[in-house]
C-alpha cells in the first residue's frame, strides 16, 4: 500500500483542526508492526482528540483513533508474521503515535496483542478499550474480593461504552447491578443489558452528601468523578471497592477519610492506558471467556471512516449510547 486514507489532527494557529489527508508509509512512526487496520473505534477520549475540546493530543500532526484492529502486513519481531490477526490499544496510541484512524498503522511490538480466539476483528474493537477498562475495573475489584454474594454493584454514566459493557459483564458474572444514568429513556436498554434496577441521577442530593450515608454497596464502577464519586465513598459497605476510571462530570473529588478508615473501603484507580502487555493479554483473554459480554451486537453500531466526524459531539454531549466502532478496511 503506497498511499492510504487517514484522519489527521493537527495545530494550527494554536487551534485543533481534524482532516482526511492521504500518507505513505514513509510517514508511519517507528515500530515493528506494520498492520493494515480492519476498525477501530470512538471512545470520549477520541472525541476529545479529534475536536479539540480537550488536551488530549500531546504531538501533532498525530492520526487518531486511541484503538485499532487488523492484519499484520510486516514484522521485525519474531512474536508477530505477515497474515497474524492482532490488537493494539492504549499506550501512546492515537495521541502520541499515529493511531487507529487510517488504513495502515505500524507500532512497537510491545503494544500488540494477538486477537483472542472466539474473537473477530469486528468484536474486538466493539469491545475496545472501553470494554478493556471495564474488564480491568472487574479484575481489580475481584482481586479485592468482591464477589456476588457481597452485594449489589452499580455503574454511573451506564449509557457510556465502559458503563454499557461494565452492565453487561457484572450481570454475566452473577452481580446484582444497579445502573445509574441521567437519562430516564434509557432504562429499557439498560435493563437488556442486565440491570436489576435503573437509579436516575437526578434522584440523588448531590449538594447534602453525608460522610457515611446508608452503607448499600459492594462494588462500584464509576466514569463521573466530582460529586457522584464523593457520594459513592459515602454509601460503600464496609470493605467494598470503587473502581474509578473516568471524570466525566468533575475532577474534583470532595469527602472526608471517613469512608475508607470506619468501613474499609477500596477506592481504585483503573489506569488502562499503561497497564504491561502479559497483564493486558491476561485481560483480553477474560473478554473472550467468563467477561465476554453478551449484548455486545446490542450495544453497537458500525460507521464508516468518514462518517468520523459526524459521531464526535454526540459523545462530548453526553448523548452517545453504548459502543460505536469505525469500519477502516474490510476484513
Amino acid at each position: 500500500m503506497n498511499s492510504f486514507k487517514a484522519f489527521l489532527i493537527e495545530e494550527i494557529d494554536g487551534k485543533t483542526r481534524s482532516s482526511f489527508v492521504s500518507m505513505d508509509e514513509s510517514q508511519l512512526d517507528p515500530g515493528e508492526v506494520t498492520i493494515r487496520i480492519a476498525y477501530s473505534s470512538v471512545n470520549y477520549k477520541d472525541a476529545l482528540a479529534g475536536t479539540g475540546a480537550g488536551r488530549i493530543i500531546r504531538r501533532f500532526p498525530c492520526v487518531g483513533g486511541i484503538d485499532l484492529s487488523g492484519t499484520v502486513v510486516g514484522s521485525g519481531d519474531s512474536r508477530f508474521k505477515p497474515g497474524d490477526k492482532v490488537i493494539a490499544s492504549c499506550f501512546d496510541i492515537g495521541v502520541a503515535h499515529h493511531g487507529g484512524y487510517a488504513e495502515l498503522a505500524r507500532v512497537p511490538a510491545d503494544w500488540v496483542v494477538p486477537l483472542p480466539a472466539g474473537l473477530s476483528l469486528f468484536d474486538a474493537m466493539a469491545i475496545g478499550t472501553a470494554g478493556f477498562t471495564a474488564a480491568w475495573a472487574i479484575t481489580r475489584m475481584e482481586q479485592n474480593e468482591l464477589v456476588p454474594a457481597k452485594g449489589p454493584v452499580i455503574v454511573t454514566g451506564a449509557t457510556g461504552g465502559v458503563g454499557s459493557l461494565a452492565v453487561d459483564m457484572l450481570a454475566q458474572r452473577g452481580y446484582k447491578v444497579t445502573a445509574l444514568t441521567g437519562k430516564e429513556s434509557e432504562a429499557d436498554y439498560l435493563r437488556s443489558l442486565g440491570a436489576s434496577d435503573v437509579l436516575l441521577r437526578s434522584s440523588l442530593d448531590l449538594a447534602r452528601i453525608r460522610p457515611l450515608g446508608k452503607a448499600t454497596w459492594a462494588g462500584a464502577v464509576d466514569s463521573l468523578g466530582g460529586d457522584v464519586l464523593a457520594w459513592l465513598a459515602s454509601t460503600m459497605l464496609p470493605g467494598g471497592s470503587i473502581a474509578s476510571i473516568g471524570l466525566a462530570a468533575s475532577s474534583v473529588l470532595n469527602t472526608t477519610v471517613m469512608p475508607f478508615i470506619l468501613r474499609g473501603v477500596n477506592l481504585l484507580g483503573i489506569d488502562a492506558v499503561s497497564i504491561e502487555v502479559p497483564q493486558r493479554a491476561i485481560v483480553w483473554k477474560r473478554l473472550c471467556s467468563d467477561l465476554q459480554p453478551a449484548h455486545l451486537k446490542e450495544m453497537t453500531r458500525m460507521i464508516e471512516l468518514e462518517e468520523l466526524p459526524q459521531v464526535f459531539d454526540a459523545f462530548l454531549s453526553g448523548k452517545s449510547r453504548g459502543r460505536v466502532v469505525v469500519r477502516v478496511n474490510s476484513d
